[in-house]
């Protein structure tokens, strides 16, 4: 016997029935498209590009590298079968000492070296969705808010919002100073809050960005604590893609305007989600991160963690490798080196045929601007261009609206999870969509002026006609008047 939706509705909680994931949104709608048509050089070569996926492939052969060198570090080979047990049986939710250490050496590298992190504040979670769904419990009840500047990544929306039923609410930026966050923004924001007595308990920043790939600076950021200090809301920093920054100007993590100390602020409210999924490319192993501040943030999250522990085998395979500086001092310079030759790459073959993006140097995309191929400029357009470029150009690329741009016309296009191959070949495909692009529009032009112009030659037409009659007409007129006009 089956259930039809009524039943199941009476049946199942909201969270079961309800659409709070976010699964039929177009940033998933892309990745649909793929999966059902994805793209082989030889057996799919017209199939679709993944171009929505923000992961890191360029430097996995330095990877594999180590991991051949260092085969005790898994207790899955021989030489690291002796581990197997200790590794195996029951561990709390601390994790393993050597991991927590390890991580926090890590963190501190990718910085710089600028800051150190304490191992006992180390949290860790099922990857950063994880990390930002734990800290949404510990820091919100339903219905309260963070403060989120857009665009932001659309996976929010399930991380935070989806179980917790916290709300996010948007803080307005702009193309025209290149989406900076400003004071005034998040003070209108803030204030809208408070009229629709919503209590705002912190605010989310990413830095680097996603999906800008901008890094914020110094100012920026002293003003960010300034403001969660003065309103005593949270501030969590995002910042899991803190390796992927490969040109100047830096990445500066929140925790060194903590330590620099020129700003005020009260330390039990700064949290920062981290991960390996990015700066190391390890989105499967769904290592995450939540590094408090706060003791009863901690405390809690560590509780919370029971629910999305990383497995210890991974735990130990990545103590072994971030504890192995000459590796980790390498590979940090050299991703960081390939990230901005691929960047390169592909921004420059995006400006051989006038696509433009806005200026970055971090993470694992760009954000295109493709506002003048709207035939007009609204979300709906931006839709219907989004829908053009999955299923003729066979390019899965993330629409603005998904981000929750205030803007139409803009996509997020990731450059790093394929090879050289497939990018020239999403280049190749992107060179063609813009050509014909520009063909159609110059064949509406060129009608539209011609149309303009048959307009405006009957008019002008019209205009004489009138003129000559009135003149005609004038009893002062030079013309003998007709006789039919004398006799009317």
């Amino acid at each position: 016997m089956g259930f039809t939706l009524s039943n199941q509705q009476q049946l199942l909680s909201k969270i079961a029935t309800g659409n709070g994931h976010g699964e039929s949104t177009p940033y998933f709608d892309g990745w649909k498209a793929f999966d059902s048509n994805p793209y082989h050089p030889t057996t799919n070569p017209q199939g679709v590009i993944q171009m929505g996926l923000a992961e890191n492939q360029l430097s996995f052969d330095l990877i594999q590298e180590w991991v051949l060198k260092n085969p005790e570090a898994s207790i899955c080979t021989a030489q690291g079968a002796k581990e197997f047990k200790d590794i195996a049986i029951f561990q709390d939710y601390h994790g393993l000492p050597e991991f927590r250490n390890a991580v926090a050496n890590f963190m501190g590298k990718v910085r710089g070296n600028r800051v150190t992190f304490d191992p006992d504040r180390i949290v860790m979670s099922g990857g950063a969705t994880g990390a930002h769904e734990m800290i949404a419990f510990c820091l919100a009840d339903p219905g309260e808010a963070f403060l989120v500047p857009v665009p932001y990544y659309p996976g929010f929306d399930r991380d935070l919002r989806w179980r917790t039923g916290v709300q996010l609410l948007p803080v307005a930026c702009e193309s025209s100073n290149n989406f900076k966050i400003t004071r005034a923004a998040l003070e209108d924001a803030y204030e809208k809050a408070q009229k629709a007595n919503i209590r705002v308990k912190g605010l989310l920043i990413t830095n680097p960005s996603n999906p800008l790939g901008t890094v914020l600076d110094r100012e920026t950021l002293k003003s960010l604590v300034t403001f969660i200090n003065e309103k005593n809301i949270h501030l969590v920093c995002d910042e899991i893609y803190a390796a992927t920054v490969f040109t100047q100007p830096r990445f500066i993590s929140i925790a060194e305007i903590l330590k620099e100390g020129e700003v005020e602020c009260n330390r039990d409210l700064v949290h920062i989600v981290y991960s390996l999924s990015k700066d190391m490319g390890f989105p499967g192993f769904r290592v995450g991160i939540v590094y408090s501040y706060n003791d009863a943030v901690v405390n809690c999250a560590r509780k919370m963690s029971s629910f999305g522990l990383v497995s210890t085998q991974t735990q130990h395979l990545i103590a072994s490798m971030l504890s192995d500086n000459e590796f980790v001092d390498r590979f940090i310079v050299e991703s960081a080196k390939r990230l901005k030759a691929r960047h390169t790459r592909f921004t420059v073959g995006l400006e051989e045929q006038g696509t433009t993006c806005l200026k970055s140097n971090g993470g694992l995309f760009v954000w295109m601007d493709l506002h003048k191929h709207l035939k007009e400029q609204t979300f709906e357009a931006e839709m219907a261009l989004w829908r053009t470029i999955i299923h003729e150009v066979k390019l899965n690329v993330s629409p603005g609206v998904s981000f929750h741009c205030p803007e139409p016309g803009w996509f997020r296009v990731c450059f790093a999870n394929m090879d050289d191959q497939t990018m020239e070949v999403a280049l190749e495909r992107i060179r063609n969509f813009v050509l014909q692009a520009d063909k159609e529009a110059a064949v509406v032009a060129m009608k539209k002026k011609k149309s303009c112009w048959q307009s405006n030659k009957k008019l002008s037409l019209s205009f004489n006609l009138r003129r000559f009659d009135e003149v005609n007409m004038s009893p002062h007129s030079p013309i003998p008047q007709s006789p039919l006009v004398r006799a009317t």
